[in-house]
């Protein structure tokens, strides 16, 4: 099965939750009113584009269907399509940066949200387009947080840095950035704690970490990804504003989509937040993560 068709596959929820919804309304109206337009926000709304976003969608919709005098409401779909494309589009910036050997990749996000699982996903991404990979055991306050992706670089077959449990983890991320020019790895991927409660000491960890990278590997391309769960829905937007303020988040890994009717969050993310979603998981399989392109996702959505 190729790329889009897991992607169409992993939307299947969400595509029942927005694009059915919205076929059954515009089949329904006979002309494009004021009425068919709430039928479309609500639509929206259920479907966790949150109801800044949906407002903007439809207020952008309303013009569209002016300025190109739309009466057919079936044509309004492809101007809906056309809208979430431009908000996923806006600012580019989905693509990874990975191009100085080494990279880093830093995962951050909360415990349970799929991070582990999201890191050995990614050693596998990159390991099978040949990269050398190298994983860091940063998150060294859970026990079985090393232990787990211990097994990942166990599975994907490549190389983990990892100390005790308790240590610290700037101590970690060194030893990791020695090996990775000694071994020539091209990816070096750190995990991190997973602790939003004691945001102070996560944003100091997070500060030295950054420091240890900054002194140890000059001028290295770097991401710093924060996984979310599209099954929490708005709750993900709110985790991602509070990570925001503590890190600087290059791009979202987003989990579990194909878990969720709630699969618009991808809109609300990037329009809220302006922050990229750069890759998406809609499966259980090691080979589930993807890349994230606005137009598929869009056309998956509505096929």
């Amino acid at each position: 099965m190729g790329f889009f068709d897991k992607l169409k596959e992993g939307l299947m929820k969400t595509r029942k939750s927005i694009t059915e919804k919205i076929d059954q309304v515009l089949v329904s109206f006979g002309k494009v009113d004021e009425e068919l337009f709430d039928e479309l926000e609500e639509i929206l709304i259920t479907s966790d584009l949150g109801i800044d976003t949906t407002m903007k969608v439809i207020e952008n919709l309303k013009a569209k269907v002016r300025e190109r005098k739309i009466v057919d409401p079936m044509k309004v779909k492809d101007l809906l399509k056309e809208e979430l494309q431009e908000i996923l589009a806006m600012g580019g910036g989905n693509e990874l940066k990975l191009e100085t050997k080494p990279a880093v990749i830093i995962v951050i996000g909360v415990n349970g949200v799929g991070k582990t699982t999201s890191i050995g996903k990614i050693a596998n991404l990159y390991k099978q387009q040949g990269k050398k990979v190298l994983l860091a055991a940063g998150d060294t306050f859970r026990a079985a947080a090393i232990d787990q992706l211990e097994i990942w670089a166990d599975r994907v077959g490549v190389e983990i840095i990892a100390q005790k449990e308790g240590s610290d983890p700037a101590a970690v991320i060194y030893d990791a950035v020695q090996a990775a020019k000694s071994r020539k790895a091209d990816l070096l991927i750190c995990d991190t704690a997973g602790r939003l409660h004691t945001k102070k000491n996560l944003m100091e960890e997070l500060k030295k970490v950054s420091r240890v990278l900054d002194r140890e590997l000059p001028g290295a391309d770097r991401e710093t990804l924060l996984v979310l769960d599209a099954t929490t829905g708005q709750n993900a937007i709110s985790q991602a504003k509070t990570f925001s303020e503590t890190a600087d988040i290059t791009g979202i890994v987003l989990t579990k989509l194909d878990g969720t009717a709630k699969g618009g969050i991808v809109v609300a993310i990037k329009s809220e937040l302006d922050i990229p979603v750069k890759l998406i998981g809609v499966g259980e399989q090691i080979d589930d993560l993807q890349k994230f392109d606005a137009d598929e996702f869009v056309e998956a959505l509505f096929s």
